[in-house]
């Protein structure tokens, strides 16, 4: 190759032309991985080999004779960085670089280069062989490992609430994340390097905890673990521990990847869950174990009503023995729903019923209260029905507790109110008392969960203070609101209720007044001696069931008490009940085999037979109308339930003589 230009003429050591340069040729002229050529001692080609044509897009005529230095960016040359890298290949023999080179179009490629000094045989400089190599799709995954380390190394730092961190093999912390200085308390400085035991208590080092999870972990590649860990300050934390074993490519463990969450916070949230549902199983069992003496003893006042010529001093015993039993079976019913509120378990029992007759029910309730203290209540009502649907029985619980609050906190001979009146699409029931008052800061507050306000003057016996609540909550459970207002201390209260009227058809009138004609039920028996039934009692507490055979006998009836549910089936032998009482918490054999026992007994198949617990929940009758019982009887049993079970077994006496007579 010829040229004007001296400077481009190459060195006669490297001309192409020659002998060694021709065996030059043929050697890497079909290499195509690989820029391979020569410059002369001043940075120009000499030669030009196919992979040189491929990766730098020059064919051999085009680029022979010029400067080395058009390969090269615009910035390297204004460094003379193509000058420097021909001076150190001279210096040292041979010079490495990577960086950014250019193609004939302009675009850029990531070139390895290594730049070798030949020399003649005095040792003269006689150019330079250049191989390059387009490393621009490994830069490209390179960069995109880095850059995806790079993510994910702040996204790792970015988390908060967990503490991410890496362990060596042996344990030793070797990185440390944001999250891990917020939830354990140090600094990346404080704890790189040291052992992760570092973070366990005491008791789990000396048990080998940390040595043992780092084994299980390097075992089975993972170790999930919960327990107390420690932090900076020595405070203690609740840990949900994950521990993954990091291996190379070999297979050979590296370390471990460790992730710890705080769970203190969720820790005692299912403590509170757990505690929560202890809590209810021991009211209902408490409420079992409060109902079983209050049995005898509404049993024994029932008896007593029964009896004449009663002196005035024993009549008033009775009426205040009565009057706490019902108070008393009013706070053990106020405590088992409050399990069932605020666990979400409470259900309605809805119906069409008329308002009227839920206010009606609500001041008999309280009338031996208000009675006793010579307190008036005052009603206005609408003169026509109000339907709506709702459960009468918590409706009248809500009324009563009202009710109830206002004569406790009204002063002897005082005057209630009760009004009740329509109001747009809905109904406001309202209850006024001249009693103590209320403070503005508690109209609100008294509505919680055992929540009194003892500050204000007033009845000692201040209750449990969970009526109100229970107010609220049954209220709301019908799509109503509950508020209070007051003048303040000493001016008297007002309750205000708002419930949604339901506009009910003709048709649903109709099933209201079904409804209510059902319930009537048949005539009450007297103690008069007329219609008198063969009645089993089934109780091991022999208080209970002595003092209800008393009553039952005392109306005239036939009993026969058995103490546990062997006895009963003695006596069923020779005895056939019309009804049969049977408590359903007996010793050795409950209710419920008693029940199954006696069923195998053909002369009972017309017997109305009647649970008696102190257990009243929803499952709790379930179980019993499961079991085969018509009827579910909460202790202590208000004597008209007795009265419903004997008219029951009346009809079917009554009903089963006639069908005898007719086919006679």
């Amino acid at each position: 190759m010829t040229t004007s230009d001296p400077a481009m003429q190459p060195a006669a050591g490297l001309s192409a032309e020659g002998h060694s340069g021709r065996r030059f040729e043929a050697l890497v002229q079909p290499i195509e991985d690989y820029a391979i050529f020569l410059l002369d001692p001043r940075g120009h080609v000499v030669s030009w080999n196919r992979g040189a044509a491929r990766i730098k897009g020059y064919e051999a005529h085009e680029i022979i004779g010029q400067h080395f230095s058009r390969f090269y960016t615009d910035e390297a040359n204004a460094r003379r960085w193509p000058e420097h890298e021909l001076e150190q290949a001279a210096l040292h023999g041979r010079f490495n670089d990577e960086g950014w080179r250019l193609r004939k179009d302009g675009s850029m490629f990531w070139a390895n280069v290594v730049i070798t000094a030949l020399r003649e045989q005095d040792g003269s400089l006689a150019g330079f062989a250049k191989i390059t190599r387009d490393l621009t799709a490994e830069r490209r995954q390179v960069e995109a490992l880095r850059l995806s380390e790079e993510r994910f190394r702040l996204l790792v730092e970015s988390v908060s609430d967990y503490a991410i961190f890496m362990l060596d093999a042996q344990g030793r912390v070797v990185s440390w994340n944001s999250g891990a200085t917020n939830l354990k308390g140090y600094r990346p400085a404080e704890i790189i390097g040291q052992h992760f035991s570092v973070f366990y208590p005491p008791d789990d080092i000396a048990a080998g905890a940390p040595e043992r999870e780092l084994r299980h972990a390097a075992d089975l590649g993972r170790c999930v673990h919960e327990g107390w860990r420690v932090r900076k300050d020595g405070s203690m934390f609740w840990a949900n521990v994950t521990l993954t074993a990091i291996h190379d490519a070999h297979g050979r463990l590296t370390g471990f990847a460790k992730v710890t969450r705080d769970m203190t916070e969720s820790r005692r949230t299912d403590e509170l869950e757990h505690s929560s549902e202890q809590m209810k199983q021991f009211l209902a069992m408490l409420a079992h174990e409060l109902r079983n003496p209050l049995a005898p003893v509404r049993n024994a006042v029932a008896t007593m009503r029964l009896m004449s010529a009663q002196s005035p001093e024993v009549e008033r015993a009775r009426e205040l023995i009565d009057r706490q039993i019902v108070h008393l079976t009013r706070l053990v019913d106020d405590l088992l729903d409050v399990g069932r509120i605020t666990s979400g378990k409470i259900e309605l029992r809805e119906a069409p019923l008329d308002l009227c007759e839920v206010v009606k029910d609500a001041l008999e309730a309280v009338e031996p209260f208000t009675a006793a203290r010579g307190q008036r209540v005052e009603t206005v009502v609408p003169a026509s029905r109000l339907l709506m649907t709702g459960d009468h029985t918590r409706l009248v619980q809500v009324l009563q507790n009202l009710l109830h609050n206002a004569s406790k906190f009204s002063p002897d001979h005082s005057r209630i109110a009760v009004e009740v009146q329509e109001a747009g699409r809905g109904v406001l029931i309202q209850v006024r008392d001249e009693g103590r008052g209320l403070r503005p800061e508690t109209f609100e507050s008294i509505f919680g969960l055992f929540s009194q306000d003892r500050s204000m003057p007033g009845p000692s016996e201040n209750g449990l203070g969970i009526g109100l609540m229970l107010c609220r909550s049954l209220v709301e459970l019908h799509g109503g609101t509950i508020s209070a207002a007051s003048d303040g201390p000493g001016a008297g209260s007002t309750f205000t209720i708002r419930l949604p009227l339901a506009r009910t058809s003709n048709a649903a009138q109709v099933d209201l007044t079904e409804g209510l004609i059902s319930t009537v039920g048949q005539p009450v028996l007297t103690h008069d001696g007329s219609l008198p039934l063969r009645v089993l009692v089934v109780d091991d507490n022999r208080d209970s069931a002595d003092s209800l055979a008393m009553l039952l006998e005392l109306k005239g009836h036939d009993v026969r008490v058995a103490y546990s549910a062997a006895q009963a089936r003695e006596w069923a032998e020779r005895f056939t009940p019309d009804a049969a009482l049977i408590d359903i918490a007996m010793p050795e054999i409950d209710g419920y085999a008693a029940l199954r026992d006696l069923r195998t007994l053909e002369a009972l198949a017309h017997t109305v037979f009647a649970a008696m617990t102190g257990f009243g929940q929803a499952a709790d009758i379930e179980l019993t109308r499961a079991a085969g019982f018509e009827m579910h009887l909460v202790k202590p049993v208000d004597v008209s339930l007795f009265d419903e079970v004997l008219a029951r077994a009346a009809a079917r006496r009554a009903a089963r003589v006639a069908w005898l007579g007719s086919h006679r």
